[in-house]
């Protein structure tokens, strides 16, 4: 079946699939850890239950995610073995003990602390638990810290020899090839997309919620019957409060966090131009040098046949203004680049712009929030909630053509100009390649896709009115915290009043 296919290519394309949902899954997962190590400590700092609920409803969620992704991680990195042996005996010397290291440093403190943190709340005291939440938090970080060094020195390679066998072996100090010249940059660009990816699922998941409580309320205000609660007390429900809170976090973060992000992105691009310039030529769609100022070419359609991007809008100079900061400034182009050396440029040039207009898209919806919530109209605007759906999946979208953007354009090589990827693969037949490629593709939409069936059922259940309250054997003393008063005839658990919740779930904007 597979005999006529070359498994260079079937072997790359098993690769893109693994890591490409792989990728997915640390994405989210690193920025909700985060989330869920603040909400955890606004419950401790300030007693409201609200965030409470919310920490317990995101909990959930970052189980699964956090499982999906160490099966995916496990399945890809066997694939060095199989797949690409040859890269891992030339670069092993090298990438072996950062990879090492992530899992000595980073996998065994999540590991070690996710119990507590999904299991440990009624078992241990508050700070212990609250711990252990921000040491999962931290451990994400670091997995990131280390994968990120790994690749950025596949783009940026220095700090290394050859030894007699063709390896690539340390030559001087660890911390060279650790902080080589890309990482920086790449590891605040991604981390920053992990946090964004999080903050618009949440804010999608928030927007859902008050579409639905609009709805409801709709609904009783047209049959013209009236809820008995929401009579005898003022306060919103519980599913109401914690969507109207986690929209407004959500929003703040787009707001403050996407001009953040695009401002990192213009740092790395710069970064990406001095050390892989023939790959911002392709993203940029510069097929001929420009002496006196390129041109930034909005949109267009490559043809790599005549070399050109034919229909091309584009902007005079800017191009060159955005990465060297002169109208003026020569840019040269793919025209300087052997034709075996050129990346990909119909692949660079989409993938680079659905990067960059998600990212734009983003700071709109960010702007637009910030506008609503000057107008005091944050949770009123249908049209505002709904945009926000529609920018949930963004994120995953995003670091997707990212990543797209950033292997793609590393071709034809593995280690940027010393390893190509044709030397790198292992001396396969392509039967072989092709009938595990068949059995991921089959398995992944199986298991994962039934995961993320899972996760967006709850997350369109949402915080609900009757959630169970805390069963907690420690105090919430222990923490420094004193529980509010109960009402008369209320019957007080775990810290919460069934009658006194006035003030927890009273929403900040």
């Amino acid at each position: 079946m597979f005999d006529s296919f070359d498994p260079l290519i079937l072997a790359r394309i098993q690769f893109a699939f693994t890591i490409s949902f792989h990728f997915i899954f640390p994405a989210f997962s690193i920025g909700l850890a985060s989330f869920l190590a603040v909400l955890e400590g606004l419950w401790l700092k300030t007693g409201k239950d609200l965030y409470h609920d919310l920490f317990k409803f995101w909990v959930k969620i970052f189980a699964v995610a956090f499982a999906m992704g160490v099966v995916s991680g496990i399945v890809m990195s066997y694939q060095f073995g199989t797949n690409w042996s040859v890269f891992s005996d030339r670069t092993g010397p090298i990438l072996g003990p950062l990879m090492a290291y992530e899992v000595l440093t980073a996998f065994f403190l999540e590991a070690g602390f996710l119990g507590v943190m999904l299991f440990g709340m009624d078992r241990v005291g508050k700070k212990l638990h609250f711990a252990a939440t921000c040491m999962v938090a931290i451990g994400t970080f670091i997995s990131a810290f280390w994968i990120l060094s790994v690749n950025s020195w596949m783009h940026t390679p220095v700090g290394y020899a050859m030894n007699d066998v063709g390896q690539f072996v340390p030559a001087g100090s660890w911390l060279t090839i650790i902080f080589n010249p890309s990482f920086p940059y790449r590891l605040f660009h991604t981390v920053t997309a992990a946090y964004l990816t999080t903050a618009f699922v949440v804010g999608a998941v928030g927007a859902f919620q008050l579409l639905k409580a609009r709805a409801g309320k709709n609904r009783i205000e047209t049959d013209g019957d009236s809820h008995p609660a929401a009579t005898a007390h003022p306060e919103l429900p519980r599913s109401n409060a914690a969507a109207r809170k986690m929209f407004s976090m959500a929003m703040w973060m787009a707001a403050i966090v996407a001009p953040i992000q695009i401002f990192a992105g213009d740092l790395h691009g710069i970064n990406t131009l001095e050390h892989q310039p023939a790959k911002v030529m392709a993203m940029e769609g510069h097929y001929q040098s420009h002496p006196d100022g390129a041109p930034l070419i909005l949109f267009g359609l490559p043809n790599a046949a005549e070399k050109r991007i034919d229909y091309a809008i584009e902007i005079p100079k800017v191009s060159s203004l955005i990465l060297k900061h002169d109208l003026n400034a020569p840019l040269a182009g793919l025209d300087t680049v052997a034709d075996d050396r050129e990346p990909p440029v119909s692949i660079l040039f989409w993938s680079f712009r659905i990067m960059v207009g998600i990212g734009f898209a983003m700071l709109g919806l960010g702007l637009w929030s910030l506008f609503a919530r000057l107008r005091k109209r944050l949770y009123d605007w249908p049209w505002l909630h709904r945009a926000a759906i529609v920018m949930g999946p963004s994120g995953f979208v995003a670091v997707i053509a990212g990543w797209i953007t950033t292997e793609v354009g590393r071709q034809p090589f593995t280690v940027y100009n010393l390893l190509t990827t044709a030397d790198s693969v292992s001396p396969l037949a392509a039967p072989a390649v092709g009938a595990s490629l068949v059995a991921f593709i089959l398995v992944y939409f199986v298991v994962f896709g039934f995961g993320t069936w899972y996760i967006l059922k709850l997350m369109a259940k949402g915080v609900q009115d009757d959630e169970p309250d805390i069963q907690d054997d420690a105090p919430i003393r222990s923490a420094g915290i004193t529980p509010g008063p109960t009402q008369q005839g209320g019957q007080q658990r775990g810290g919460r009043s069934s009658g006194g919740q006035r003030g927890a779930l009273q929403p900040a904007e």
